[in-house]
């Protein structure tokens, strides 16, 4: 059986990035394991389940599946899961992972394993995407340097933070995605003129944001051979 693990994050994932992969692979007879950095259950960003955001049935499927699948409520402590024993390693987006899961040093190893190993794929969403600016070779070099790549674009994060890169909620954002990204070498590229974005560079997929998340998913299946 095909084996997924989900790295997500308990600072907000985003609802629909984390749900509509969770949910379609789940479907499709993927068996999936949930980790987040301490083994604490993942929190999903409010703004994501606002039905005046995200629409009413979007906000209400993402809150039925978040509050009743066993394996976000009780997920694996990430520093005790071996990204080699899985086919697929997904990082769902949403703020939140660039304060936990885009620092986090087994998240970064998880991500090096998945796109080193000879049958393994990782898809990283959104937010997520910032991981590869942190996340180095054995060399030293950048996991990112020459791959093409999406995800979350500053033009967006304009309409989000203020000018003090403060966040809705209050929190100073760390970083830009996307400039991060393109400093540590990403060749990137978010489509902004397409409706989805979601960029495969051999074993590594990307995706551009919570509309994406569906493509993606179908993508990672594809890739999978399933």
């Amino acid at each position: 059986m095909t084996e997924a693990l989900f790295i997500v994050s308990e600072e907000g994932y985003w609802g629909e990035e984390c749900i509509e992969p969770l949910t379609t692979l789940t479907d499709a007879g993927v068996d999936v394991t949930v980790a987040t950095p301490t083994g604490g259950a993942p929190v999903v960003d409010e703004r994501s389940i606002d039905p005046q955001n995200v629409g009413e049935k979007l906000a209400e499927h993402v809150v039925e599946v978040h509050e009743n699948d066993e394996r976000l409520q009780n997920p694996e402590t990430l520093a005790d899961v071996d990204a080699r024993d899985y086919d697929a390693v997904v990082f769902p987006g949403g703020h939140g992972t660039e304060w936990d899961i885009n620092q986090d040093r087994h998240a970064r190893q998880a991500l090096l394993q998945a796109v080193a190993g000879e049958d393994t794929k990782a898809l990283v969403v959104c937010h997520a995407v910032g991981i590869l600016a942190f996340t180095r070779e054995a060399d030293g070099s950048f996991l990112v340097d020459g791959r093409e790549v999406t995800g979350f674009p500053n033009e967006w994060e304009e309409g989000i933070v203020d000018e003090d890169d403060l966040m809705p909620d209050g929190r100073k954002l760390p970083y830009w995605v996307e400039d991060e990204v393109i400093a540590a070498g990403g060749l990137w590229d978010a489509e902004l003129d397409s409706e989805t974005s979601v960029t495969v560079d051999g074993d590594l997929i990307t995706a551009r944001g919570p509309g994406s998340s569906a493509a993606a998913a179908q993508t990672l299946l594809e890739e999978l051979g399933e």
